[in-house]
């Protein structure tokens, strides 16, 4: 989240609250209004979106989901489980699990990719310490 401020007194926040709260782009709120990964949101007389702090919360979890490396055809997936409510918490719940299991795998390969750039690093430094070393692999 771009913010950790907390929420403005009153019921609801503008677009560009949400913007300044989340980091998202005007244009990513909308998509993902559009894309059906957020319920339509309230709007004042005049047309403006008007954001509740639950919406809020949605939001920031489904930036996790994102930053996780969820797709958005699993994110919608997962959005429209949870528009029908209670009765699809397993269904939630395995979506999660399985989601999670992939972030640990990839956490794993990214920790043995950082290991062999380390190696490589330490490699360079050593060869450089050597005086007279013009060959470097």
């Amino acid at each position: 989240m771009a913010s950790e401020q907390p929420l403005p007194q009153g019921p609801t926040l503008t677009i560009a609250q949400v913007v300044e709260r989340t980091g998202l782009s005007h244009d990513t709120l909308r998509y993902y209004e559009k894309a059906g990964l957020i319920q339509r949101v309230g709007r004042t007389t005049g047309n403006q979106r008007r954001y509740e702090a639950a919406d809020l919360a949605w939001l920031e979890f489904l930036i996790r989901l994102r930053e996780t490396g969820m797709s958005i055809a699993d994110m919608q997936r997962f959005a429209a489980l949870r528009a029908r409510g209670d009765a699809t918490v397993p269904d939630r719940l395995a979506m999660l699990r399985e989601h999670r299991a992939d972030l640990a795998d990839r956490i794993r390969a990214l920790r043995r990719n950082a290991a062999s750039l380390d190696d490589k690093i330490d490699h360079y430094e050593r060869l450089l310490d050597q005086p007279g070393s013009d060959e470097l692999p």
